[in-house]
């Protein structure tokens, strides 16, 4: 069969749109969407047959047009976000959502997110009521502070607290303090567009006490301290405490404001971690305000929490823009949950994803991966069990390198390149590391729940 014939061995529109299952589409999602993915799957099929020698493929084409046109109005409906495997070994990886929620939180936020709650409506009154007050309390008997509120995410929660305490005001910080949060994101952007005076103080990697004294006038309105959570100045360097901070502070009759990054509520270093200045310990040191990330160590979801004392807090509840950065009715109820886990440790340890993934033995590990090489037996693939290391990630200790075990695939049919093209594109996705031509399962990332999931995923990619 020549070119030609090919052609004209297409079927027209009307034709397929009376095929058996081009009808059912047609049913489920409308005639005019019918009509287009016909369009485009025949018009794809005509510049294959012009472009393409290889008549077999062409007629294996052909054959697959009626479930091509399917497949490509599926495609149009489906939902593009979707749940992934991490199997890269960064637990707090940016671009697949950072902390993941329990899945027994997931189950209690079902029924409070699908109907109507009493996010803003206190029940005991009858009367209007504060989203906030649903783990405020919670959140204040865990950190000892005054107050807490929360809005949108943690750079929402700077610009935020800058606006009501800072605007027009001097705000002396670190020029080794000035970073960039990700996405292009700076603290001097941050304060700018909030109407507070950046005052520079120090050098990049020296900053001493005397330099915020000196930079201390009539017109200050606060000191800022931000934590350099995604990278480190090591070698000669110096940096004021927020305890020196906030006792400089208090001579003057000044607010301390500090970003703490990542939002840890546990001390690690116990569990084999770098060191992390907690929220408790900034409050303690006397900072008026602490402001952290729920989406990164304190394993919630994505927010920007402000804690700190009663008077500050009222007055950033009550600036105009606090409604535009406020919270939804999900993350209210997310951020209950998980402060609800903190009440002890071993709760918090065992119940949040993010702390469990970080705490795992390498007993934990080596099981799991012996496990999910066990599934992989009979793999058209070279697969062993190696060493490897896992990173924290989302901008929290950045230096730091977990060891971990992983589960490594070579395949034999296909390139390593196309094995994990073919493993991001899997129903339900799987992404991974490729290092060394083979590419890598960090088990850290891979709960035990999800090693089935994985060795199917794995077993049809190498098909």
């Amino acid at each position: 069969m020549d070119k030609n014939a090919c052609f004209r061995n297409i079927p027209k529109v009307d034709t397929l749109l009376e095929t058996p299952e081009i009808t059912a589409l047609a049913d489920k999602y409308g005639r005019e969407v019918a009509v287009d993915c016909i369009r485009g799957r025949t018009e794809s099929l005509r510049a294959f047959i012009s472009e393409s020698s290889d008549m077999a493929a062409i007629q294996r084409r052909m054959d697959s047009l009626v479930s091509d046109i399917c497949a490509a109005a599926e495609k149009l409906f489906a939902p593009d976000l979707r749940p992934v495997i991490n199997a890269t070994g960064t637990v707090l990886h940016t671009n697949l959502g950072r902390a993941p929620i329990s899945a027994a939180h997931s189950e209690r936020m079902q029924a409070l997110v699908s109907g109507y709650s009493n996010l803003e409506y206190d029940l005991a009154a009858g009367a209007r009521g504060e989203r906030y007050s649903h783990f405020e309390q919670l959140l204040c008997r865990i950190t000892g502070a005054e107050a807490a509120m929360a809005v949108n995410n943690n750079a929402a929660a700077v610009y935020l607290v800058l606006c009501a305490l800072g605007a027009g005001r001097e705000i002396p910080v670190s020029r080794g303090e000035l970073v960039e949060i990700g996405g292009k994101f700076r603290v001097p952007d941050v304060m700018a567009q909030s109407g507070a005076v950046m005052v520079e103080v120090g050098t990049t990697n020296k900053t001493r006490l005397a330099d915020y004294e000196s930079a201390i006038t009539e017109n200050t309105g606060a000191l800022l301290k931000v934590h350099t959570s995604n990278f480190r100045i090591v070698g000669f360097t110096e940096s004021v405490s927020v305890k020196e901070l906030c006792d400089l502070g208090a001579k003057h009759g000044l607010p301390v404001i500090e970003d703490i990054g990542s939002g840890v509520l546990i001390d690690l270093s116990k569990y084999g971690l770098p060191y992390e200045p907690t929220v408790q310990e900034s409050l303690r040191a006397g900072a008026s305000i602490v402001c952290f990330s729920g989406d990164k160590l304190l394993g919630g979801p994505q927010a920007g929490i402000i804690v700190g004392k009663r008077e500050y807090i009222a007055k950033i509840k009550k600036h105009p823009m606090t409604r535009a950065l406020r919270i939804d009715k999900f993350t209210a109820g997310a951020l209950e949950l998980t402060f609800e886990d903190y009440i002890s440790e071993e709760r918090a340890i065992s119940n949040i994803p993010v702390l469990r993934m970080l705490t795992r033995t390498p007993y934990e590990l080596s099981e799991s991966a012996a496990r999910l090489a066990s599934l992989l037996k009979g793999a058209n693939a070279a697969v062993a069990i190696e060493n490897c290391e896992s990173q924290v990630g989302g901008g929290s200790m950045p230096l730091a390198r977990l060891s971990s075990k992983a589960v490594t695939i070579k395949p034999n049919a296909i390139t390593t390149a196309a094995f994990e093209a073919r493993l991001r594109l899997l129903p339900l996705p799987i992404v991974a590391r490729v290092t060394e031509d083979k590419v890598l399962l960090d088990l850290r990332t891979i709960p035990d729940n999800q090693l089935d999931a994985v060795a199917a995923g794995v077993m049809k990619a190498l098909e």
